[in-house]
């Protein structure tokens, strides 16, 4: 069983990993696309999380984990109570590449006809938001530099989310 990081599966994907690749989506991209109601924000100051939003000719780096032998159905249930929280996310099995190989991947993208999908928010907007809100797994701000160095120390950093931490700092100071 092969899951597909993106966000904070990065950092902590909280279940039994044997092996980790650098892999590529193809025809998604991160973004905090996604209001957080439950661990970076709340009902009444939503914070923002990263989500795959679906973009012809886009591509998303991340980290391809499997999944210990033997811990699949624990693993599975583990990540349907920490991502489908809210149904915001729909569980799908996508190929990713890593290296010169095709990987099955399990991974969560917006749905986006749900009611916390917030695509296309200016990167300002986005950073004011994340600068102030805090869930029950901490601040947002905290989610999003953790996202951010994760990435970068890969080699896989991305450009807004690099933004966003800055200006985040700033905005935090």
């Amino acid at each position: 069983m092969w899951v597909f990081g993106y966000g904070s599966l990065i950092w902590d994907p909280g279940f039994p990993v044997v092996e980790r690749r650098i892999a590529r989506l193809a025809d998604w991209h991160r973004s905090f696309c996604m209001k957080s109601i439950h661990h970076r924000g709340s009902e009444a100051e939503p914070g923002l999380v990263l989500a795959l939003d679906r973009a012809e000719g886009a591509v998303c780096d991340g980290v391809a984990f499997r999944v210990e032998p033997g811990t699949e159905a624990r693993t599975l249930a583990e990540l349907r109570e920490r991502e489908l929280i809210s149904s915001a996310y729909l569980e799908m099995h996508l190929a990713v590449t890593a290296a010169d190989e095709t990987l099955d991947c399990l991974t969560y993208v917006i749905d986006p006809d749900h009611v916390q999908y917030c695509g296309g928010l200016a990167l300002e907007e986005q950073a004011r938001i994340i600068a102030h809100a805090v869930g029950r797994r901490g601040p947002n701000r905290d989610y999003l530099w953790n996202t951010a160095a994760h990435l970068a120390e890969l080699g896989i950093g991305d450009a807004d989310l690099e933004w966003l931490a800055a200006r985040v700092r700033d905005l935090a100071a």
